[in-house]
């Protein structure tokens, strides 16, 4: 009985390798040629690092003022909720553990 060709490790490492050029990010392949380079490779790409930064520098979107402001009072109220809910849960808990006890105790 024959083999299927799809299932010999050469298709299918044949196959993995054409999903992974498919898959790859362009900075990944960049970063893949420049690794099989060397230092002096890496020196000459140095400049193009530097562009590929700024642009992606270009793209991050600061918050303005009145978002942080807002955002800021939101956790501050979250926090102070938060503090209040633990501070009930625990005081009933404590109130409930110190009962089981002088039950248990018969005081």
């Amino acid at each position: 009985m024959a083999r299927k060709s799809g299932k010999r490790p050469q298709a299918i490492r044949d196959r993995a390798a054409k999903t992974a050029t498919v898959m790859a990010t362009p900075s990944a392949v960049g970063a893949e040629a420049a690794k099989s380079g060397g230092f002096f490779q890496g020196l000459l790409n140095t400049p193009r690092f530097f562009r590929e930064v700024r642009a992606e520098g270009r793209k991050i979107h600061w918050t303005s003022r009145q978002e942080t402001w807002i955002t800021s009072v939101m956790v501050a109220i979250m926090v102070v909720l938060a503090a209040i809910f633990f501070a009930i849960v625990n005081q009933v808990l404590s109130l409930a553990i110190t009962a089981i006890v002088r039950f248990a105790t018969g005081g």
